[in-house]
């Protein structure tokens, strides 16, 4: 691990940011700026598709693909963000796995609030399994709020009766709406991105006077996860939301799932997007590709 390579990521998404409040519009746009600065692997391929009546790109590895489908969901707190603004993770996992990845550009809040998105996400999932592709050849994928899809959906394809999925991957997953976790405060001033102010505003866009306590959008806190796939939960502990994994963790052994809780010390939120600027984004990359390639059954 490079201490160096830390302390230069913090101090630069420390830069001043702006002081008057952002609109959707302004933080869409913002968001998108930011993360067409990561690396994406070359030689990787994107084609536009539709999955579950939602737009989507298949970002498909240099050589031919090995056999499998990485159903991937992007994050940014469920009001900003697209297939695009997550290409570094998914293209990064297609070239370390060289199975082919879907990307789904789900509802985003607040024209679309809670349950959206995991409507369209259960949709994109159902797609697959109508055309043809077995569960045990899918895993799902996610980062921050898509973590929280990944794991939602499976719930809700639990209880519609399909089968799940071979395994789950998640980077600093949000998990819990709630917020009770103890790092929301042991961690405040670390995490260079997130506030308690911050989550309210985008959480009354997402959840838009729903109850925080459904297991949908707090599953950290409230699901019951018999049955699930294996489940690989990876965070930083510069992060409010390193307890969202901690908790879900602790509930999927309860249920008797196999579970990793993959946690590096002196990262930010979602760090594995820093590939070629942090040691330790290109190592959490080559061991969540490690994780599906190992679930996969094809």
């Amino acid at each position: 691990m490079s201490r160096e390579q830390r302390k230069k990521l913090d101090e630069m998404l420390r830069r001043p940011k702006p002081g008057k409040p952002q609109t959707v519009e302004e933080m869409r746009a913002n968001f998108a700026a930011m993360m067409a600065t990561m690396l994406v692997p070359a030689g990787v391929r994107t084609t536009p598709t539709t999955l579950g009546h939602r737009p989507g790109v298949i970002v498909d590895p240099a050589q031919d693909a090995r056999p499998g489908i990485i159903l991937y969901f992007h994050g940014g707190s469920y009001i900003m963000g697209s297939p695009y603004t997550a290409m570094s993770l998914t293209a990064n996992l297609v070239d370390k796995t060289g199975i082919r990845s879907v990307s789904l550009d789900y509802r985003l809040a607040p024209e679309h609030p809670f349950p959206a998105a995991l409507e369209d996400a259960l949709a994109a999932y159902r797609e697959l399994l109508d055309n043809g592709a077995q569960a045990s050849s899918i895993a799902f994928a996610g980062d921050s709020a898509g973590g929280g899809i990944a794991v939602s959906t499976c719930l809700m394809a639990r209880d519609a009766g399909l089968p799940m999925p071979a395994a789950v991957v998640t980077f600093s997953p949000g998990l819990d709406k709630t917020h009770s976790g103890a790092s929301m405060d042991s961690k405040m001033g670390l995490d260079p991105f997130f506030t308690r102010e911050g989550f309210a505003l985008t959480d009354e866009m997402y959840l838009a006077g729903q109850d925080p306590n459904h297991e949908l959008v707090s599953p950290a806190r409230f699901a019951d996860l018999t049955g699930f796939p294996p489940i690989l939960l990876q965070a930083g502990t510069n992060e409010l939301l390193l307890d969202d994994s901690t908790q879900l963790a602790d509930r999927a052994r309860a249920a008797g799932v196999d579970v990793i809780l993959d946690v590096t010390a002196g990262v930010p939120h979602v760090f594995q997007a820093y590939t070629g600027i942090l040691d330790e984004a290109d190592q959490a990359l080559d061991r969540a590709a490690l994780f599906i390639t190992q679930h996969l059954r094809c």
